[in-house]
């Protein structure tokens, strides 16, 4: 195991906590409230150390699939091996594997690989015949090239390139099964794949689940454009229109990592680390704030691109009848939860055809990053989502509703009451 010093980038989250020299006669005197209390603080601190971290892998990550998604999109020819498509024919890439053993390496060595439960989307198992071997050598040499940009990050780097042998195994050990019980990590290497390979929105997802609760999240968008109204277009528009007219250098045109804790009361967004130029993170982070807009005639929702993974038709109908006049936004993955967390949307709804379950995976970072950021996260029921059953969302009451506010909320689950009998789903 590697011994390092992890340093602060930014982390706006003030813990008082009692000077170690006198942390044994506090305790001794203390009374069990105050006990508790100071435990909670311990907690928080963990907490805090942990979220570091995470917001520092998941800045890694976010450069490991640029690099990725920008070769993705060179004429055919020059990007050969770097997708191929699942048992269910979705897609899966390079970077889905590669950033998956980049965060299994960096959480273990940070916080000791037997201390270091994590569930993942991808397995090992199609890069471990002799014909993947030019896939896994792609993805090898996507995560040793990023973990020898760790040290710039603030985390610790291996003293030698990682071999085929050891890059399957940290796929692979990101099998953790979850539960109601007990500590682990939930990561989409790239949420979103589809998006990811026609060049457009992507997301990078990790989240600590403790006894079944989402106790930190992490959003990493790298094409997320800090005009909003960038939103409704494809990436190859925003692409073209930035050759035409560059941003200023050094400016923060694109690109975010969103995160919170729970308990902190607040979301934060820092600019993805360009390791080309001098950024002060510190200094670039801002608060975060869902929109205070109640109005359903002013508000935006939005809803998955493709509609396979939810129903256009029920979700269109449900808007219209709560008043909302606007266009849906339809993007890739769960740059939605960040849209609504930046307050540049107000409704996400996502309702799956019969027989699809959800998976953890998908809205655990999401989830806690709306709450912290002024918002409220359900089932269509209005119970909390349940993050405690294993890889799934069991018991999900027909859909998932993510508001901006308690008003909108309430709004939309009467109109699925009034309406669901009707919508063959």
């Amino acid at each position: 195991m590697l011994s390092f010093t992890i340093s602060t980038v930014v982390f706006p989250i003030q813990v008082p906590v009692p000077a170690r020299w006198r942390w044994k006669q506090v305790c001794a005197s203390a009374t069990a409230e105050n006990r508790l209390a100071w435990a909670q603080q311990s907690a928080c601190r963990d907490r805090d150390g942990e979220l570091e971290v995470a917001v520092k892998a998941v800045q890694m990550a976010c450069g490991l699939c640029q690099r990725v998604q920008e070769a993705l999109l060179l004429p055919a020819g020059q990007n050969s091996g770097l997708k191929t498509s699942k048992d269910d024919r979705s897609p899966v890439t390079v970077a889905d594997w590669a950033v998956q053993a980049t965060v299994s390496w960096v959480l273990s060595q940070c916080f000791g690989e037997e201390r270091t439960s994590i569930i993942a989307e991808e397995d090992e198992s199609e890069l471990s015949s002799a014909e993947s071997t030019p896939l896994l050598d792609l993805v090898v040499s996507s995560v040793n090239r990023c973990l020898r940009e760790a040290p710039s990050y603030g985390l610790p780097g291996p003293e030698r390139e990682l071999r085929r042998t050891e890059i399957v195994e940290l796929i692979g050990r990101c099998n953790s099964r979850g539960g109601p019980k007990g500590r682990f990590w939930v990561l989409d290497p790239v949420d979103g794949t589809l998006g990811f390979v026609r060049g457009d929105q992507y997301a990078i997802a990790l989240a600590l689940i403790e006894d079944g609760e989402v106790v930190l999240g992490v959003l990493g968008c790298p094409n997320y454009p800090m005009k909003k109204e960038w939103l409704n277009y494809h990436q190859r528009y925003y692409r073209l229109v930035s050759n035409l007219s560059p941003p200023a250098f050094g400016s923060w045109h694109k690109g975010c990592v969103l995160y919170a804790r729970k308990g902190g009361g607040q979301a934060w967004m820092q600019p993805l680390h360009d390791l080309t130029q001098v950024l002060d993170l510190e200094k670039s982070a801002r608060v975060i704030q869902v929109s205070s807009v109640s109005d359903p005639a002013g508000a935006t929702f939005c809803e998955p691109v493709e509609k396979a993974n939810s129903s256009h038709l029920f979700t269109e109908g449900l808007a219209h009848s709560v008043g909302v006049r606007k266009q849906p936004l339809r993007v890739y993955s769960m740059v939605k939860y960040a849209a609504v967390a930046r307050g540049h949307a107000e409704i996400f709804m996502k309702f799956a055809r019969a027989g699809y379950k959800e998976k953890i995976w998908d809205h655990a970072a999401g989830v806690i990053i709306i709450q912290e950021a002024g918002g409220v996260v359900t089932d269509a029921r209005g119970s909390p989502l349940d993050f405690s059953k294993g890889v799934y969302l069991e018991g999900l009451d027909r859909g998932i509703i993510a508001c901006s506010g308690a008003l909108l909320h309430g709004r939309i689950i009467e109109a699925v009451d009034a309406s669901w009998d009707s919508s063959n789903l």
